[in-house]
């Protein structure tokens, strides 16, 4: 046999084995995290016999709709290349505002829009100190988590605001032909969210801008625009969810509301699928994401398990999404 000739034969198996490899991956990437979500499912319904009734699939979903609307936010910051570790906070100021405004004679209803231009203020603000003054995201949002948290507290004077007559209490417990509007909303933000960011010209730049910046600058992307965009969509978004807060539970309070839905929405996102790196990644992945947060909260609680040891495997989850966002990227260098 000639050398061309086995040459050849030795490639065959290596283009082979590299097909191989890039189906699987393509496939991981359709698939994602669904399996594992599926899995946990069965392991709680088989564990506790309860998991899967519809009353307490409706409860799971409650709980991960307001993790569904911050974690869209935070994709959108994430596929940049950034961060935003104050949304917790901002969702805290925002569902005071919107519990406060609730209270103003036959306009309560103005707690919602409210609440919404606290998180959009809020938001802006974040951006503006990123893109126009190239702060580190992570500096300015960690100064934003505390400075906002005491925004919070000074609105409500450091107490537990409550409205037992809410004109928007429907949005946290009422429903729409059986289907609570919590999660009505959340999936609307998620379908919203993928239309920005796949059927847009802005969505292609934020993809542009988080794979290399350098580049979509010199393309013609005004880099700033796009980082103010995702860090006050992140903001309504927190301001959103503290409406929705709100409306569930006729109350806020500055200094426990929110506490830690910063490391829910992260470890959502990156679970999904999203890159820390930016460039990479998809809202459908997110929901998925926080999906499975929801889902390992409640099944933990109906197994009896102490909150001290949720917190403790909450945090492990989150490790090992960062854990796996690097495995990704590495295997990705590779092919």
């Amino acid at each position: 046999m000639s050398d061309r000739a086995m040459a050849g034969a030795t490639a065959d198996p290596e283009k082979a084995a590299l097909a191989r490899k890039q189906r699987m991956r393509a496939i991981l990437q359709v698939v994602g995290m669904l399996p594992i979500l599926v899995i946990l499912a069965i392991f709680f319904e088989v564990s506790t016999d309860r998991f899967m009734s519809w009353m307490n699939l409706s409860i799971v979903a409650q709980q991960a709709a307001i993790n569904i609307v911050l974690a869209a936010g935070m994709t959108f910051v994430i596929l940049t290349g950034g961060i935003d570790l104050s949304i917790g906070s901002i969702l805290a100021a925002s569902a005071m505002i919107a519990i406060i405004c609730s209270k103003i004679p036959d306009y309560g209803l103005l707690g919602v829009p409210a609440a919404l231009l606290v998180g959009l203020i809020f938001g802006l603000i974040n951006g503006i100190l990123i893109s126009a003054m190239r702060l580190p995201p992570f500096i300015v949002t960690l100064g934003s988590l505390t400075a906002v948290r005491g925004v919070a507290r000074l609105l409500g004077e450091d107490t537990t605001v409550f409205n037992p007559d809410l004109p928007f209490a429907f949005i946290g417990n009422g429903t729409l032909f059986g289907v609570p509007w919590l999660v009505i909303i959340a999936f609307a933000v998620v379908i919203i969210s993928w239309v920005i960011l796949r059927r847009t010209v802005l969505g292609n730049r934020i993809y542009a801008v988080g794979g290399n910046p350098d580049a979509a600058r010199l393309a013609g992307i005004k880099v700033w625009q796009i980082l103010l965009f995702v860090y006050s969509m992140a903001g309504l978004l927190s301001g959103l969810g503290g409406a929705m807060s709100a409306a569930r539970l006729f109350a806020a309070n500055g200094l426990q509301l929110g506490q830690s839905y910063e490391l829910d929405a992260i470890a959502a996102v990156i679970l999904g699928g999203t890159s820390f790196t930016g460039g990479i990644g998809s809202i459908w992945g997110t929901l998925i994401g926080a999906l499975i947060i929801a889902v390992l909260t409640n099944g933990l609680i109906l197994l009896g398990i102490s909150d001290i040891w949720q917190y403790i495997i909450k945090g492990l989850v989150i490790i090992g999404a960062v854990a796996l966002d690097r495995y990704r990227l590495r295997e990705g260098g590779r092919t």
